[in-house]
């Protein structure tokens, strides 16, 4: 190749790289993990930090990780799956070569700028990102990564422990009320982001429940609002008041 053709390739945006943590990004995860910042400040972070991501050879056999992350090797690029506690893969990431020596020294980091970390996971049809596993672990959630994929700012559904009005009027206008199901409403859940409490009346047989609750369940399905904003979901049950 002629010095001609070198100078038309591009030089790397990541070639000056030292392999150290994004300054705004590592005081975001920081102030965090001290409950002095909310996770929005992170994935705003993220939008414009440098990552990386872990790659193995191809053919790396399955082990288990710190804290019991379980991780996959995908063999058609190498990348790696983390099975979260609650069965979803999620992309790891690292915000320096260090804390990716310290969960995995086989690893070799692929830099990449949130965005496009974000894109991976969608492509690989994982759920989340998972920011250094091994050490003091932050998950973005589904949502987040999806504005990060798109470009977009990430509204979380519950903020400072209430239910934002627009997933509050999404979730009303996709549950239709009848005469068994008298009453809706959304509250910050216990084991999921958002619980959605059904109001109904007593004395329902099983059928008569599980009916309802497959109808709910289908309804919230097919809203885009629900589906873009919310992590993850509980139903409630509760009696409708007497009248």
């Amino acid at each position: 190749m002629s010095d001609d053709e070198l100078k038309d390739i591009p030089e790397s945006i990541f070639a000056d790289d030292d392999g150290s943590a994004d300054a705004r990004l590592a005081q975001s995860l920081i102030r965090y993990s001290r409950g002095k910042a909310p996770l929005t400040d992170v994935v705003d972070a993220l939008a414009y930090a440098r990552v990386l991501i872990p790659v193995f050879a191809q053919g790396e056999e399955r082990h288990v990780g710190k804290h019991g992350l379980e991780q996959d090797a995908v063999a058609s690029t190498g990348v790696v799956a983390v099975q979260m506690p609650d069965g979803r893969a999620a992309l790891p990431v690292f915000t320096d070569v260090d804390a990716m020596r310290l969960w995995n020294p086989k690893a070799r980091p692929i830099p990449a700028e949130g965005p496009r970390a974000a894109l991976a996971a969608i492509a690989e049809e994982w759920s989340t990102l998972v920011i250094n596993p091994g050490m003091e672990t932050v998950l973005i959630p589904r949502p987040a990564v999806w504005a990060l994929g798109k470009g977009g700012h990430w509204r979380p559904a519950v903020i400072e422990g209430r239910v934002d009005d627009e997933v509050r009027d999404a979730v009303a206008q996709a549950v239709t009320l009848d005469h068994l199901l008298k009453e809706v409403d959304v509250a910050p859940g216990r084991g999921a982001e958002v619980a959605v409490v059904l109001r109904l009346v007593p004395g329902l047989t099983q059928s008569e429940l599980d009916a309802i609750l497959g109808r709910v369940q289908r309804e919230l399905s097919y809203n885009d609002i629900v589906a873009q904003r919310l992590d993850s979901l509980e139903l409630r049950l509760s009696e409708a008041a007497q009248y």
